[in-house]
């Protein structure tokens, strides 16, 4: 019988996640369900444990650095990652394991932005930030993926156990949806109901802080897994600073056969020249990324024999 973990990062979540384990335990009744407890101070552990739940802990603060330790510690043939905070009904937990267990996707992903995300969230910056991110990373890394930031999905084993995690907080999303589109895994979007978080409860993410760590970390992997379209770019925007530059320079001394202007053309070469330094790198980092997808796909299939 295949083995689902349902996985739940948690921080001051007692208001709310008695009602979640209860309702994923109903809908999956075969899972084990694990919440694990990031330094919250109102008892969260204690009411997950009597409601069903496997509690762990993780005291480095931040949902990269849970999530981290949640896939390197539970072994399962799926994995169903959610929330705490109940903004997740449950209808769609099972088909999200189907796909998974039936080998038609190694990440599923729970759409909210196309159900009832923006009537139900009260946090307008939060709707344009989603909105954001998804048209950076969809132009960026040429997709069409609707939800980028959703903490709802399901994971195969290859992709738990495959996947280097190096974020510590709430920018977690963004990096496994990147990663799962660079490295080719088979991605299913399910769309799912949203509601907004309970009265009383209060969302950890910071709309600004976190937002620019979102940001950054966008940039940060597209240089990574993409660097010759980030150096690339450097390149084009310095070539057309030198040739502003310089093509004044070249028209003076054709008509004057004198160059007036001496500062000018030397700032413009050093320019030229760091444009070319940079392509040369992107050219060079684009090999080494290369070489890398191929070692990750023999990396995988240890993990398939090993599993």
């Amino acid at each position: 019988m295949n083995k689902i973990a349902v996985l739940i990062p948690c921080y001051n979540e007692a208001q709310t996640i008695e009602k979640v384990v209860k309702d994923y335990k109903k809908a999956l009744p075969e899972a084990d369900i694990y919440v694990y407890d990031n330094n919250s101070k109102d008892k969260t552990d204690s009411i997950a444990k009597k409601a069903g739940a496997i509690v762990k802990y993780e005291y480095r603060q931040g949902k990269g650095n849970v999530i981290r330790t949640m896939f390197r510690e539970i072994e399962a043939d799926c994995y169903l990652m959610i929330d705490g905070d109940d903004t997740y009904p449950c209808e769609d937990a099972k088909k999200m394991c189907d796909l998974i267990l039936s080998g038609k996707a190694d990440m599923v992903i729970g759409d909210r932005l196309s159900s009832t995300y923006f009537t139900e969230n009260k946090r307008p910056f939060h709707n344009i930030g989603n909105k954001t991110v998804r048209f950076l990373i969809n132009h960026l890394f040429h997709n069409d993926i609707k939800d980028i930031m959703t903490g709802y999905r399901a994971f195969s084993y290859e992709f738990v156990k495959g996947f280097p995690i190096l974020s510590k907080g709430f920018e977690i999303e963004t990096e496994m949806t990147i990663h799962a589109v660079d490295k080719n895994f088979k991605i299913v979007e399910v769309p799912v109901t949203y509601r907004d978080r309970p009265k009383g409860s209060e969302s950890k993410l910071n709309t600004y802080s976190d937002g620019i760590k979102v940001l950054k970390t966008i940039a940060v992997l597209f240089k990574e897994y993409k660097p010759m379209g980030f150096f690339g770019l450097i390149a084009a925007v310095l070539t057309i600073i030198a040739l502003i530059l310089m093509i004044p320079v070249f028209v003076e001394y054709f008509k004057t056969k004198l160059v007036l202007r001496f500062p000018t053309l030397i700032v413009a070469c050093f320019i030229m020249l760091t444009a070319i330094l940079s392509l040369m790198c992107g050219i060079i980092l684009q090999v080494i990324v290369k070489k890398d997808r191929q070692r990750y796909e023999l990396f995988l299939n240890t993990i398939k024999k090993t599993k």
